[in-house]
């Protein structure tokens, strides 16, 4: 399968070192920037610059392979997932934004190709994960989902590096959020919903973001009384970035705040990506809870250090283009990521990166880096508890 991969970013970087090292893909990258591809073409994937903005080169370049692998800016979406329809070929992306991946749902409708964004961590695994869980209830109370792409060894005042997209990171920061209140879809603010909890020893602070849930709200609207996603950071994060958006009123004006942020907040490949799903509800009249939960490192193998965030980013989205290569999933139209079945993801040779396990030689394990998983079965199957309120309410 001939396979275009845009952008040669961290994450592009990753995606193409599993892609073309398994040897099933061919596949070409490309990018604006020349420089940014010299690691990739060192790998001996075929690169090529392109300028994204030429509508027609653009869909001349992605004729060229079977599928796009979107993984430029959250902006550029549309226009790609446009390009793709033009010239016939599967689209599969990372945005967390939600009003891009509406548009890709129209541009889906009636198509001869397939067309399934957000393939990432959040959204993307965290979807499958809470959608696995949620099967197994008779009606569901809550679903709690948590994500946190944070600094092992936070040193500064807001307590975070950047580990992945400036512009995403904005971007989930200043747009409404769905979510499902007392069984009825809404809009709920970023940055509101304040909670704290512990896990593992360590406090979090949780607080609502856009983009996360990815088509959730929408699948199980009617079953879910209750259901969010919230964005995990280290305690007193919020507050600060709420002072710099809304206080200093840097929401209007973003340019200025992601200039901020690259000058001022460090970039750390030595990160943590934490997953934790609770969904609370009934089973043969008992009110059981069921937890998923996941810390992902940063970790050297073959002499090469991945940050946790590409490790996990990475290890979706492939692991959707091999389920999709291998007929596992529909072949046409728009695919949510719960179409996914968490089993079969866990399983799959990218997706075991979230089943403590990957295709590589993991580094050796420390006590204090050890992966937290509530007892599951060889399948992938959470721990169920009986419970009256979910944990971190």
């Amino acid at each position: 399968m001939k396979i275009v991969l845009l952008g040669a970013g961290h994450i592009g970087l990753a995606i193409a070192r599993r892609l073309h090292g398994c040897g099933d893909y061919e596949v070409l990258a490309a990018d604006r920037d020349a420089a940014a591809l010299a690691p990739l073409a060192q790998l001996g994937v075929v690169t090529e610059c392109a300028d994204f903005s030429d509508v027609a080169g653009l869909q001349a370049l992605l004729a060229r392979g079977d599928a796009v692998i979107n993984a430029l800016p959250w902006h550029m979406a549309v226009t790609v997932a446009e390009a793709a329809r033009a010239a016939g070929v599967h689209y599969f992306d990372l945005t967390e934004d939600v009003q891009a991946t509406r548009r890709i749902m129209q541009l889906a409708q009636d198509a001869n190709t397939a067309f399934m964004p957000q393939c990432g961590l959040a959204p993307g695994f965290i979807g499958i994960a809470a959608h696995h869980l949620a099967q197994a209830f008779d009606d569901i109370d809550e679903i709690k989902m948590r994500v946190g792409a944070l600094p092992e060894f936070p040193t500064n005042e807001i307590k975070y590096n950047l580990t992945w997209s400036v512009d995403g990171l904005v971007n989930e920061y200043c747009h409404p959020c769905e979510a499902i209140r007392d069984g009825r879809l809404q809009e709920v603010q970023p940055l509101e919903g304040l909670e704290h909890f512990s896990l593992d020893g360590v406090e979090y602070e949780a607080f609502n973001t856009s983009g996360g849930l990815g088509t959730l709200c929408a699948t199980l609207a009617g079953r879910a009384a209750n259901l969010d996603y919230k964005s995990v950071r280290y305690p007193g994060h919020r507050d600060l970035l709420r002072f710099l958006l809304e206080g200093l009123r840097l929401k209007e004006r973003p340019a200025l705040l992601k200039d901020i942020l690259r000058n001022a907040v460090p970039t750390t490949m030595q990160d943590v990506v934490l997953v934790f799903v609770t969904v609370s509800g009934h089973r043969n009249g008992q009110y059981l809870q069921r937890v998923f939960s996941r810390k992902v490192f940063a970790r050297e193998a073959d002499g090469i250090h991945e940050s946790a965030i590409q490790i996990t980013t990475a290890a979706g989205v492939c692991a959707a283009l091999d389920l999709f290569a291998a007929g596992r999933l529909p072949q046409r139209g728009f695919i949510r990521q719960e179409q996914i079945a968490l089993p079969d993801l866990l399983d799959n040779r990218f997706g075991r990166a979230y089943a403590g396990q990957d295709t590589g030689e993991a580094a050796p394990e420390h006590p204090a880096r050890r992966s937290y998983t509530a007892p599951i079965a060889s399948q992938g199957e959470p721990h169920d508890h009986p419970s009256h309120r979910p944990l971190a309410a």
